[in-house]
């Protein structure tokens, strides 16, 4: 059935789609303020005049170059296109200020590749499966996966782990701004209707990693100007390297893909969880932070390898796993076709032919992304002058798009000035958007299991699942603690 599904991708007008559909989500993912969500919306009308699987291929390669492309801009201009993309600027925007840009990119793409493969071999393979274990998950289990997921911040703080959890618990604080989620009563609004829905995240992740970086510039008046510029390198990872990488990318690819088919979880979870797995497992932690390859390669391999898990639940029940699958679920539903179980009888060339056209995606965007690495380079090697009101410039622009609001232009602004306090007083920034993403899932989730089992707090310790991501978070906490508490002793020692 698979073969069959080639035969009916491999026509030369689906293959142009697939091509379109990559090289305009890379293009999108990589302009902060831009989503695949919102370009998969737009190009909604425009599959009326295409064929069934056409018009799902179209917007499923979308959806894997824009996670890809978020990675762009995060490693050469410390700008996430993507949320998703937030946990690669880590380790891949000191590689990429080294001068090794071709490197962090080429290491970005086949992460991104092999993730990609990985989600979409196990849609194949596990679908009915997959399906089953995401649709496990209630408010408790989805609780304990976002505390795990905020567990992160002691692995991602650094030698600054108090400062990390200051940060973290910031986060925290602006994510309370908005509606309460259970009895939608306005908190922290100051009477501002604005505020209503809370700190839009696209505005606040540009002010923190871009805005604060123009700010940077200016106070040293331009002094760095040109400095990476001479050392730039546009060599492309090795086989032996890719080779090295190999089981982080795979071990990533699978929990993005596990991430990715339970509903309501996202890229950006994905590709954290991804991160600190990586790093955990490493024999090399102290490299983390400071251009590691693995710290690039996973969580984009996480981060992809939810574009497959998020089909699953769509796919095998008709219930998206995020926003852009609730927007692809409308374009199965405009060209009359009902998601589920009996889609895989009735409409079984339609299915597989998804399937090999997103086989098809990800090697369009592996060799878009091997073959612009030299072109998406000259973008760092300009001179800061030029290249930081440019930056600026899509900041405003990124963050005016999220609503056509003026308001999160200024919301920009104002993260922009926390992210550079933060940056001049040692603060990590990405513990604070941990915090953001994360912070309305742990609330939510848990006050609706309290309210499930009647303020009883037994779903604690009364559900496997919920003990599994408990146990991992405590786990991780612990051990980013004793491996702090070792650094300090032996720095004392020295």
């Amino acid at each position: 059935m698979l073969l069959e599904g080639f035969q009916t991708i491999l026509t030369f007008s689906n293959i142009l789609v697939i091509i379109v559909g990559v090289a305009l989500g890379i293009l999108v993912g990589s302009l902060p303020g831009l989503t695949a969500t919102m370009t998969i919306a737009l190009l909604l009308p425009f599959s009326f005049g295409l064929t069934p699987v056409a018009s799902i291929v179209l917007m499923v390669s979308v959806f894997i170059g824009a996670i890809y492309g978020g990675s762009v801009a995060a490693i050469i201009v410390k700008i996430p296109g993507t949320p998703a993309a937030a946990a690669t600027l880590f380790d891949g925007y000191p590689l990429a200020q080294k001068g090794e840009v071709g490197k962090a990119l080429s290491t970005s793409v086949v992460g991104s590749f092999v993730g990609g493969i990985i989600s979409t071999t196990a849609l194949i393979l596990f679908s009915p499966l997959l399906a089953r274990i995401a649709l496990e998950f209630s408010a408790a289990e989805f609780f304990s996966l976002a505390l795990f997921g905020l567990s992160i911040i002691a692995s991602v703080s650094g030698k600054t782990v108090l400062k990390g959890l200051m940060a973290g618990c910031l986060g925290l604080l602006v994510a309370m701004v908005g509606m309460d989620p259970v009895s939608a009563y306005p908190r922290y609004t100051f009477d501002k209707t604005a505020l209503m829905n809370g700190f839009n995240l696209i505005p606040v992740l540009i002010g923190l990693f871009g805005a604060s970086q123009v700010l940077l510039f200016l106070e040293d008046k331009g002094e760095s100007s040109g400095k990476i510029k001479e050392k730039i390198k546009t060599k492309i990872i090795g086989v032996k390297e890719t080779l090295s990488l190999a089981a982080a990318m795979i071990r990533s690819g699978a929990i993005g893909t596990m991430i990715g088919s339970i509903p309501g979880a996202g890229a950006d979870i994905a590709a954290f969880v991804s991160y600190n797995e990586a790093k955990r497992w490493s024999k090399d932690k102290e490299q983390f932070g400071k251009g590691s390859l693995k710290g690039i390669a996973a969580p984009e391999a996480g981060n992809n390898g939810v574009t497959g898990g998020t089909m699953i639940p769509l796919l095998t029940f008709g219930i998206p796993g995020d926003a852009a699958a609730a927007v692809m679920l409308g374009a199965f539903l405009i060209h009359g076709l009902q998601p589920g179980p009996n889609l895989f009888t009735s409409d079984s060339d339609l299915v597989y032919g998804l399937f090999a056209g997103m086989l098809i995606a990800n090697l369009f965007m592996l060799l878009f992304g091997l073959l612009f690495v030299r072109y998406f380079a000259k973008i760092i090697s300009l001179d800061t002058k030029i290249l930081m009101p440019i930056i600026l410039v899509l900041c405003g622009i990124g963050s005016f798009s999220m609503n056509n609001s003026m308001f999160d232009v200024f919301v920009m602004l104002g993260f922009g000035v926390v992210g550079y306090f933060m940056t001049k007083l040692n603060v990590p920034l990405s513990p604070i958007i941990l915090g953001i993403i994360l912070g309305p899932m742990i609330e939510e989730n848990f006050r609706r299991a309290m309210v499930l089992e009647g303020g009883n707090l037994s779903f604690l310790y009364s559900r496997p699942l919920t003990v599994i991501f408990l146990s991992l978070a405590l786990l991780t906490i612990i051990s980013s603690l004793w491996s702090a508490a070792r650094k300090t002793s032996q720095n004392n020692l020295q």
